[in-house]
C-alpha cells in the first residue's frame, strides 16, 4: 500500500516552511477543558512536525509559538504560556541534539519573564553546533514589530553616516530584519481554518505558497504536513512571470545539465 510520504518528492522540498500554529484554545475548549489545555497537547504536534521537517531534509522550519499581540490574552492563560515554553525547552534540547537540530529564536525577547529567557538561552546555547534542520521560533514576534525595528535601525546608521540613503533597496531592508540569516519561506501553512496571515512574517511571505486547513494544531501530525508539501509541488510558482516563461527556463536549465 502506497504513503502518503512516498507522493512527497524530495529533490524538490521547500527550502524553508513557516507554520501559524492555529487552533490550540478551540480545540481543548471543543473537548470541555481550559485552553492550556489546547497548549499542552499542541507541544506533540510540534514535536511530530520537527520530526517530519528533519526526515524530510527540510533546511528551515518556523514556528509561529506566539505572537506581540498575544500577550493581551488572559493573564492565567500567558503566565501558563510562558511556564510551558521553559519546560518545554529543557525537556527538548537532548532530542533536537539527537537529531542534529539547531535552535533560533526571533521576536521581542524583552518582553519575555526572566525564566523563560534563561530556559530559552540555554536551548540556544546547548544546539548551537548542530548542522541539521534550523528550527526557528517566533516568540514575541510580529511583523510590523520587526518592520519598524529594522527602519530605526536604518535610521540610526544613516545618522551615524554609515548608510547613504539613495542606496537603501529591499536587500538592504532584508539585512536589518530578525530573518537575515534566513531564507525566505517558500510554503506557509496555517491551521484551524482560518485565511489570514495575522501579522507573520510579512514582508518575507511575498512569494510564498499558502496553505490552509480546517485541522486544528494538536490534530496536525506528519501526514497533514505531508499533504501540504505534496499541494505544495503540484504548483507552479512564476514569480510574477507566465507560465510559458518559467517552462522555457526549466527546458534551457534542464539542457545545461
Amino acid at each position: 500500500m502506497t504513503q502518503l510520504i512516498d507522493q512527497v518528492d524530495t529533490s524538490r522540498l521547500p527550502s524553508h516552511i513557516a507554520i501559524i500554529m492555529d487552533g490550540n484554545g478551540r480545540w481543548a475548549e471543543e473537548k470541555g477543558q481550559e485552553r492550556l489545555y489546547g497548549h499542552f497537547h499542541g507541544v506533540e504536534s510540534v514535536r511530530n512536525i520537527v520530526e517530519g521537517c528533519a526526515e524530510l531534509g527540510v533546511g528551515y522550519l518556523t514556528l509561529y509559538a506566539f505572537s506581540t499581540e498575544n500577550w493581551d490574552r488572559p493573564r492565567l492563560e500567558v503566565d501558563g504560556l510562558m511556564t510551558l515554553l521553559a519546560d518545554t525547552l529543557r525537556k527538548e534540547v537532548p532530542i533536537l541534539n539527537k537529531n542534529n537540530i539547531k535552535l533560533h529564536v526571533i521576536g521581542d525577547m524583552e518582553m519575555l519573564p526572566p525564566f523563560a529567557i534563561n530556559a530559552l538561552q540555554e536551548a540556544l546555547d546547548m544546539t548551537s553546533h548542530n548542522t541539521g534542520l534550523n528550527l526557528i521560533m517566533a516568540l514575541s514576534y510580529s511583523s510590523r514589530w520587526e518592520l519598524v525595528n529594522a527602519v530605526k535601525k536604518i535610521g540610526i546608521d544613516v545618522a551615524a553616516g554609515k548608510i547613504n540613503p539613495l542606496d537603501i533597496n529591499q536587500d538592504t531592508l532584508q539585512q536589518y530584519l530578525t530573518t537575515s540569516q534566513f531564507p525566505d519561506p517558500e510554503l506557509m501553512i496555517r491551521t484551524s481554518g482560518e485565511f489570514r496571515i495575522s501579522n507573520f512574517l510579512l514582508y518575507q511571505l511575498a512569494y510564498a505558497e499558502l496553505y490552509f486547513t480546517n485541522t486544528r494544531w494538536p490534530d496536525f501530525r506528519k501526514e497533514n504536513l505531508y499533504e501540504a508539501i505534496i499541494d505544495f509541488q503540484n504548483r507552479e510558482r512564476r514569480f510574477g512571470k507566465t507560465g510559458s516563461q518559467i517552462q522555457q527556463t526549466e527546458a534551457v536549465e534542464t539542457v545545461a545539465l
